[in-house]
C-alpha cells in the first residue's frame, strides 16, 4: 500500500553555488559516498543536485516538513544491484521509517542541463 509520494525540482545552479560558497555543505548535507560518487562525475553539480532532491522528495513522502541538514545525510540515494538509485537509510531517520510501518521507497531520478528532479514513492 502506498504511504507517501513526494517529488522535488532543483535548479542545478542553486546547489552548485552553495556548494561553491560552502565546501562544508556537501559533508552536512552528503555521506561520504555520495561526496564520492558526484566529485568523480564531469558535472558534480548536476549529481549533488539530483541527490538533494531525492532527499527532498523523500522527506515529503515520508510526512516530515523540516528535518534538518544534520540528518540529511540519513537518507543516502545509492546504486542497487541493476544500477538503478535506491535510498538507503541511517540514524533516527531510519528508526522512524520502520517504527511508522513504512518497508520500501522507490525513488526515480532526472536531470537536464539546468535542472534535476526525484520523485520518491513510500510503502508500507
Amino acid at each position: 500500500m502506498i504511504a507517501g509520494i513526494g517529488t522535488d525540482l532543483v535548479e542545478i545552479s542553486r546547489i552548485k553555488d552553495k556548494i561553491e560558497r560552502n565546501e562544508a555543505f556537501k559533508n552536512h548535507v552528503f555521506t561520504d559516498g555520495e561526496i564520492a560518487y558526484c566529485d568523480d562525475k564531469k558535472n558534480p553539480a548536476m549529481h549533488y543536485a539530483a541527490r538533494w532532491a531525492v532527499k527532498e522528495a523523500f522527506l515529503k513522502a515520508y510526512g516530515v516538513k523540516f528535518i534538518g541538514n544534520q540528518r540529511l545525510p540519513e537518507i543516502e540515494t545509492i546504486k542497487d544491484e541493476h544500477g538503478n538509485p535506491d535510498i538507503q537509510l541511517s540514524g533516527e531517520t531510519l528508526e522512524g521509517f520502520k517504527e511508522k510501518g513504512f518497508v520500501f521507497a522507490h525513488v526515480s531520478i532526472s536531470h537536464t542541463d539546468t535542472h534535476a528532479m526525484a520523485y520518491v514513492i513510500i510503502e508500507k
